[in-house]
């Protein structure tokens, strides 16, 4: 059974952002959108969010502010990928 990446969830988040390029400062993530919000079902669009772990902000296309969550915020104690990287 395959999971599909694009459903907005946490789990989605943290999965795409194994896979995702950090560059200048955030992450390029897609999810399946409704009214240009992310939603958790299956839709005609997917749109590109940007997160930021530098404040764990999930923003749009217009650099909107959709999500702030502290589970993806370094400065409460999150790790990205890239940062795990630079470590090993």
């Amino acid at each position: 059974m395959s999971t599909d990446k694009h459903l907005f969830n946490e789990e989605n988040v943290l999965a795409q952002l194994e896979s995702a390029e950090y560059k200048l400062g955030f992450y390029v993530l897609k999810f399946y959108t409704e009214r240009g919000l992310p939603v958790n079902k299956v839709t005609d669009t997917i749109s590109e969010f940007s997160l930021y772990p530098s404040g764990g902000t999930l923003r749009d296309g217009n650099s909107n502010i959709i999500l702030y969550s502290s589970r993806f915020d370094t400065y409460r104690g999150f790790q990205p990928p890239h940062l795990r990287r630079k470590q090993q």
